[in-house]
């Protein structure tokens, strides 16, 4: 089913409902209290976006900030039929922040999630499709959705539903594959690409979109074609003259260039396969970040930490040990012979080589203590410890 079809859960099929996310008196301290930016708010009414000078000013003294979310222009749009939508709730909202993680863990592509609160009997959006497959948790009231078949299948994030604007509205003319009425629980899973819209009903709806986005072939592909930029045959210029306008004295060089790609990536298979491996990696961790650490109690732990005190690795930071220095820092390599090197997303810290089965330890996510890191006595355990405190890379228990 995953990137496939729509699927439908009724709540009382699922292990949980999402009230402890989001709830409408969250909603409205989220309004009132927390002083939301754009872009993590806007408002819509009928497909069409509402200017956001219409619900954010500045929040007074000691907060004059032009773009802070305005309770009484909430309320003015919200009583003429707009929708709210609250934006990237994983960055800013704890409940979801944990939800997120946990999904993002689970699933193994990058994860966020939106809120949209929607009046009685209005919609905020035209029928469109998502460049991200979605999950619809419906928290509050209920929702009437319509789905129908993709104009465009499995659209990369490049590829806007309003690039197809026409074919939409005439597919939203079709029966549609899922026409049903969300109620608090429920859950609908959209790939990307299906054409859906959706309507609040008797009271005001709010439902999470949870959207995934997925690494695709396409990735792999263009990680492909950007390591081969090393190849002189592929950087040579094309005949001179060629006139590219005209199609049919381009394709002959196109077919050339094919066969050199096709000959490079036999030759060189083992190579772009481990490079594309690399550049997938790179953008899932671009896209996703690691639990947020508490400057604060960090300095804390790190000054009252003793050999017994219980630390664990930190929660989504991806991180690995190498004993080899051939990508670190020619200088650093220099200065420091004999060292293990501790890969982050964000930066290279050295060890002494003898903490190498330490830092193993470490990454394997048991809670571990300095008096049970294997390799170091009790003392260089706590050096160790403190250093990875200090990095964000461990955090107390």
């Amino acid at each position: 089913m995953w990137g496939q079809r729509p699927l439908l859960t009724r709540a009382a099929e699922l292990p949980r409902d999402y009230s402890d996310l989001l709830s409408p008196a969250m909603v409205d301290e989220i309004i009132a209290e927390r002083g939301v930016r754009t872009p993590f708010v806007r408002m819509a009414r009928e497909g069409t976006l509402v200017d956001r000078a219409c619900f954010t000013r500045s929040a007074g003294f000691g907060a004059q900030i032009a773009d802070q979310l305005d309770p009484d222009g909430v309320l003015t749009q919200y009583a003429a039929g707009a929708t709210l939508v609250l934006q990237g709730l994983h960055r800013f909202w704890p409940p979801i922040i944990d939800f997120v993680r946990g999904m993002t863990s689970d699933i193994g592509h990058p994860v966020q999630t939106n809120a949209y609160i929607t009046p009685p009997a209005n919609r905020g959006f035209d029928p469109h499709y998502d460049v991200h497959d979605v999950f619809v948790l419906q928290v509050s009231g209920t929702k009437r959705w319509r789905v129908h078949e993709p104009v465009h299948h499995y659209p990369l994030a490049d590829q806007p539903w309003t690039d197809h604007r026409e074919a939409i509205a005439e597919r939203a003319k079709d029966e549609p594959v899922i026409d049903t009425v969300l109620e608090p629980g429920d859950c609908l899973y959209l790939p990307r690409g299906w054409v859906h819209s959706a309507e609040a009903q008797g009271d005001t709806s709010i439902h999470l979109t949870v959207g995934v986005a997925p690494l695709t072939g396409h990735d792999v592909a263009t990680a492909m074609i950007e390591a081969l930029s090393s190849e002189e045959e592929l950087r040579a210029s094309l005949p001179f003259g060629l006139a590219p306008a005209d199609a049919a004295s381009a394709e002959p060089h196109a077919r050339e260039v094919l066969d050199v790609l096709a000959r490079l990536i036999a030759e060189k298979q083992e190579q772009l396969s481990a490079l594309a491996g690399d550049a997938l990696a790179e953008k899932y961790l671009d896209l996703t970040r690691p639990a947020a650490i508490r400057p604060l109690a960090t300095l804390d732990a790190v000054a009252s930490l003793d050999a017994d005190t219980q630390l664990r690795l930190r929660e989504g930071l991806h991180a690995r040990v190498d004993c080899t220095d051939s990508d670190a820092d020619a200088d650093s390599v220099a200065a420091n012979p004999g060292t293990v090197v501790l890969r982050l997303p964000t930066k290279l810290v050295t060890f002494p080589a003898v903490c190498a089965s330490a830092l193993r330890a470490v990454l394997e996510g048991a809670p571990v203590s300095a008096g049970s890191l294997p390799g170091l006595d009790a003392d260089d355990g706590l050096v160790v410890l403190r250093r990875l405190l200090r990095e964000g890379v461990v955090v107390a228990l």
